[in-house]
């Protein structure tokens, strides 16, 4: 049994933050109920293929969203909820990440020179993003082309039932893996790594997306470390986003959708490469503990 999967077993009850007094952050736009596009019911091999080259694309900075448009991909604008009426433990999940929204503007704030914080953009189902459509299937993500990160927050209940993670500390890695990728991004790490992949094979520009995810792990564990000396964490927090980081790993979901593990297929790393690189950050606080690119010249 690997160090990952024996991660804190006696910690199987759900634990809560001391997250309730802490600030909103107004960094977050709320999409719910409408306001961004229906979308993006893929239609066979072909849909699949166009929506790919437009995400992909969206990663580089380009909006090739217009192709979706008179392909049966994209459909019309969808109407906006006059009053959208979240359920009650829904609402509660907005504000909780709106809380760890403005925990993650201190932490890099005070790390990064210059840094200026990504809005959080929650929605339901779908939305446009300058990265093409998003979807609520995809999880979490963030988007370089805007800066946005995009959650819906049906994601938590995902999560928990299908993925074997949860716990608010977990949903709040998550989140930080995500402004992880948006730090990547300030400080040109993105860049270098997409200027490298377009110069290699696929394999080898799979496993520059892996270093890229674990990097991103690692400092959401620095963040983790931020709130645990502000007194925000309460034991079994940290177990919960152990246990999430484990159970979102490549081997993981590749054995349980498939029954296989292919390696070289990797993008995010193995459950035990992602519990050991956000325990690092958690460990240390240090973001330059947080090098996964060191043997790679």
């Amino acid at each position: 049994m690997t160090l990952a999967e024996a991660c804190c077993r006696e910690y199987e009850a759900e634990v809560n933050m001391r997250w309730r007094d802490l600030e909103r952050s107004s960094n977050v736009e709320d999409r719910r109920g409408g306001g961004g596009r229906r979308g993006v019911p893929v239609k066979g091999a072909a849909g699949a293929v166009v929506l790919l080259v437009v995400m992909v694309a969206g990663y580089y900075g380009i909006d090739l969203t217009p192709m979706l448009s008179g392909t049966g991909l994209m459909e019309s604008p969808a109407p906006t909820s006059e009053q959208y009426r979240p359920s009650a433990q829904e609402q509660e999940l907005a504000e909780f990440v709106s809380r760890m929204l403005a925990t993650t503007e201190k932490v890099w704030g005070s790390m990064v020179q210059g840094y200026k914080p990504p809005r959080l953009v929650l929605y339901t189902g779908t939305t446009h993003t300058a990265c093409g459509a998003g979807q609520a299937e995809t999880g979490p993500f963030y988007c370089p082309a805007d800066n946005n990160v995009y959650i819906d927050l049906s994601f938590y209940n995902e999560m928990k039932s299908r993925m074997g993670g949860g716990g608010d500390f977990a949903l709040g890695y998550v989140l930080a893996h995500e402004i992880g990728h948006h730090v990547q991004n300030q400080i040109g790490t993105a860049q270098k790594v997409r200027e490298m992949q377009a110069r290699v094979g696929k394999a080898d520009a799979n496993r520059l997306s892996v270093m890229m995810e674990l990097q991103a792990d690692c400092y959401a564990g620095v963040w983790g470390h931020a709130v645990d000396q502000a007194g925000i964490l309460e034991a079994g927090d940290l177990a919960e986003a152990l246990n999430t980081a484990a159970a979102i790993g490549d081997d993981r979901l590749q054995r349980q959708s498939t029954g296989r593990v292919v390696p070289d297929s990797f993008t995010h790393g193995t459950s035990q490469q992602r519990y050991a690189w956000f325990k690092r950050g958690f460990d240390s606080g240090d973001p330059r503990v947080c090098n996964t690119f060191e043997n790679v010249r």
